[in-house]
């Protein structure tokens, strides 16, 4: 079904080959990609942010000096359309959003319309294109657009003029042969994918490259719902090769200039290759609690669930969508405990799913259809009943991600399966159920696309900004802290130790019902490690109080969403270093050096507790002068501690404090 070769490979008369002469990494489309737009100091087309994120994006880059968006920049609201927590703060920060697209000339899609990636997919994505987003699933690798997600200071620097450095990245070739059965769909490739690469870190920090006889049969759909579920492997980024198929799809909404055909050059150079025979993919399932945790669906076939969810820019396509209808027809889901939601993921998808019949089909059989909203993905919508199991086609299952709280002794479990084998589920009542088991007629499906409703209601002020509008300021809207700069010699004392092998971003700060405080750092910060280490804030607190800093220690923080207040949360509570064996991801890494968080690596066994104070004498004179790693002490042990490959432009990031103080610097002193 899946294997791997470890070690390069080259590409020639449209297959893989053992390396040649005439070998060249030059020639992989993501090469290409990368180069037309800088190289190692990259230019993005364009931005895309949602609302629980572009609200602090706009914040520090005003304080940084932005007066307008020179680049365009899309702000969408399907994270906290439907979250009712703090009364009027996610509509507050709403009307925040459009304030700023009209004042800085931006894009602004108001709440229900669509969610982010499909609205990217649908408006912003064409080939040849890069685009960076403030969310972990910016991926638009199927429409031969390199989509990279990072934490809010990134997009900072592109609205500010400046690059987002990138190192030559590891390309790694996944090779697709043969053709999917019935009842078997992208999220089955997916997971088997996650769970063949993520454990090793296979393709950890690189772009992958989908090439192959495999991908003509496979639809825009499929390839976007297989592409979105590659930020699960841990890569950086995706790339397909285009054809006939992409070209249509554009052609359809409006976009035919955006299309050029792209593959792999002859001779392009692999570091590596995944190949995946699409015809040997089985119906495939997730466990608690990753999406790499796949296990053949057969293996829990009989069990039972008592929720369903398709949703969101993995499951809400127009293409699950219709054929869980068609498993669905003449049959229903019940009046047990089993219960069916579908999000479509644009309302233009809503519109061609009702044309076709299908949404239809699926009231008609006890199922609910639901606004264009991600919240069931990340815990604010659609919560399970306690000791209970839901079933996804959404992105991730992380612990607690479903929405339940521990500190109230909930407890739930999200299984990840591909919207056909939950529309099979449903309707066997919640009996967990592969669709390859079901007898149905195979949809066809044709491609639609009605542009009204963005025509309708999408503000697009990229170009025209309004210098004299007013921004609109919810009481909930506070701006950042002071943050202070590196001191000579630093000090901190960790506030929590974590020995779990994978500390995820949800567990460093929660999703779900803190989204609404998204716009207040403080109150946000009130809930960091709240759900794995509730004594981390006390504790911060009271370091502050005595003027002291405080630092955290985690075997691989960082898996997961790309939500820079991970590492926001602990600045602003007076964090100032991190420990690490290493850091899951280059995005939460980056969050951490742009809000002047130290990133130590530690190889040894850390046995200190909660309280251990670690000492680094001369930290800023060991940052300036370019030291891969420090002597320092922690509980009076001497240790010897990494900082890895730092740029010269993080390090003064680091010194300065954050990247608001660097920017100020330099804006004060005539460099900005």
């Amino acid at each position: 079904m899946i294997t791997l070769h470890d070690g390069p490979i080259m590409w020639q008369n449209g297959a893989p080959a053992e390396p040649g002469p005439e070998a060249d990494r030059g020639r992989t489309m993501a090469a290409g990609v990368l180069a037309a737009h800088g190289g190692e100091r990259v230019r993005f087309d364009a931005l895309i942010s949602h609302d629980i994120t572009y609200v602090g994006i706009i914040q520090t880059a005003m304080a940084s000096g932005m007066t307008r968006f020179d680049i365009p920049y899309v702000l969408t609201n399907c994270h906290n359309s439907l979250c009712a927590v703090g009364g009027t703060i996610n509509a507050d920060d709403h009307a925040f959003g459009l304030s700023a697209a009209r004042r800085f000339g931006g894009e602004y899609v108001p709440a229900n319309l669509a969610v982010i990636h499909q609205y990217a997919r649908e408006r912003l994505a064409g080939c040849g294109k890069m685009i960076l987003g403030s969310d972990s699933h910016t991926r638009y690798g199927a429409l031969g657009t390199m989509g990279v997600g990072e934490g809010g200071p990134e997009l900072v620097k592109q609205l500010l003029d400046d690059a987002y450095e990138l190192p030559a990245p590891r390309v790694i070739l996944v090779y697709l042969t043969g053709k999917p059965r019935q009842g078997v769909g992208p999220h089955d490739v997916a997971l088997a994918l996650c769970g063949a690469v993520f454990p090793g870190g296979f393709v950890k920090n690189a772009v992958l490259e989908f090439a192959g006889p495999g991908v003509k049969d496979l639809s825009m759909d499929w390839r976007m719902g297989l592409d979105v579920m590659t930020t699960e492997t841990a890569c950086l980024s995706s790339i397909w090769q285009t054809d006939e198929k992409t070209e249509t799809w554009l052609a359809l909404r409006g976009r035919l200039g955006d299309y050029r055909r792209m593959e792999p050059g002859e001779g392009a150079l692999y570091d590596a290759m995944v190949s995946v025979d699409l015809s040997k993919v089985e119906p495939m399932a997730a466990l608690p609690y990753h999406p790499s945790k796949a296990v053949p669906l057969k293996e829990l076939a009989g069990k039972r669930a008592e929720q369903g969810i398709i949703a969101g820019c993995a499951g809400g396509l127009l293409e699950n969508i219709a054929e869980a209808a068609a498993i669905l027809k003449g049959r229903t889901v019940g009046s047990g405990y089993f219960d069916l939601a579908v999000y479509p993921a644009s309302m233009p998808v809503q519109l061609a799913a009702m044309g076709c019949g299908a949404l239809e089909t699926i009231l008609a059989a006890g199922g609910v259809v639901k606004p264009c909203f991600c919240g069931p993905c990340f815990g604010a919508g659609d919560v399970p009943a306690n000791d209970t199991v839901s079933l996804r086609h959404t992105t991730r299952n992380f612990p607690n991600r479903e929405g339940s709280q521990p500190a109230q002794g909930q407890s739930a479990q999200v299984i990840l399966m591909d919207a056909r084998s939950i529309a099979a589920t449903a309707a066997n009542g919640g009996v967990i159920t592969p669709a390859t088991e079901m007898d149905y007629d195979m949809p066809e499906v044709p491609d639609c696309f009605d542009p009204a409703p963005y025509d309708s209601r999408v503000y697009r002020g990229f170009g025209k900004p309004l210098a004299e509008e007013l921004l609109r300021y919810g009481p909930n809207i506070q701006p950042w802290p002071e943050i202070p700069p590196m001191p000579e010699d630093l000090a901190v004392t960790f506030a929590a130790v974590i020995h779990d092998p994978v500390t995820t971003t949800d567990e460093l700060i929660p999703s779900g019902e803190t989204s609404s405080y998204r716009s207040n750092p403080m109150k946000l910060a009130e809930f960091a490690l709240s759900r794995r280490v509730p004594e981390y804030v006390p504790r911060c607190k009271a370091l502050q109080d005595e003027g002291k800093a405080s630092a955290v220690y985690a075997v691989k923080p960082g898996d997961g969403s790309a939500r820079e207040q991970a590492a926001s949360c602990q600045r602003v509570l007076g964090g100032a270093a991190n420990v690490a064996r290493e850091y899951a991801t280059r995005r939460y890494r980056a969050n951490l050096i742009n809000w002047g968080i130290v990133p130590f690596t530690y190889d040894g066994d850390f046995a200190w507790e909660p309280g251990a104070v670690l000492t680094v004498p001369g930290i800023r004179k060991a940052l300036a002068s370019g030291a891969e790693q420090v002597e320092g002490s922690i509980g009076g042990t001497p240790v010897t501690l990494g900082l890895g490959a730092l740029t010269a432009k993080e390090r003064e990031i680091l010194l300065a404090g954050c990247l608001i103080n660097w920017y100020r610097a330099r804006k004060e002193g005539g460099n900005g």
